[in-house]
């Protein structure tokens, strides 16, 4: 038997979407594509909220929108559909245990340098319960600055992994 997830220690920092950007548009204000989120209402899981890193409940009230989480437009910002609490919800704080939304049996791990670019050849397809292990060894590598947590089936943006302090 597996241990659950989101109860490992882990010596790497998972982080949530940051809460200046979700203050943004719970304040009206648009998405990464200049457009106001859509409201949906939750019908299960399925819908991470990438704010407090944990499912949105049956009968929620959330937004679908872009998000684009690199500072600045260049070839390698991914922007893609993300889920956000419409409701104002506490920024994601246990960074040493694996967030409660990666509940999926694998996700791409994927490794971005200093200039918030896709380091080649860092991406792969990684279980779960490998994820810390995989970040760790990325970060052994000296031009990876930071780790993205993307869906293994759609590609969306879940997290992003920090290095651990020195």
């Amino acid at each position: 038997m597996t241990a659950d997830p989101s109860t490992q220690k882990s010596a790497i920092r998972f982080t949530a979407m940051p809460a200046p950007d979700a203050v943004h548009l719970w304040s009206g204000g648009l998405d990464a594509y200049g457009r106001q989120p859509e409201t949906k209402v939750s019908d299960g899981p399925g819908h991470p909220c990438r704010h407090c890193l944990k499912n949105i409940e049956a009968g929620e009230e959330f937004f679908v929108l872009a998000y684009r989480p690199f500072p600045d437009l260049q070839p390698y910002a991914e922007t893609g559909p993300i889920f956000l609490h419409k409701a104002r919800c506490s920024r994601y704080e246990a960074e040493e245990v694996t967030p409660p939304i990666l509940s999926s049996p694998d996700y791409i791990v994927r490794g971005y340098g200093a200039d918030d670019r896709i380091v080649y050849g860092s991406g792969a397809v990684t279980p779960t319960g490998t994820i810390d292990k995989r970040a760790s060894e990325l970060f052994a590598r000296p031009e990876i600055a930071y780790v993205h947590v993307r869906s293994a089936r759609n590609n969306c943006f879940q997290c992003r992994i920090e290095r651990p302090e020195a």
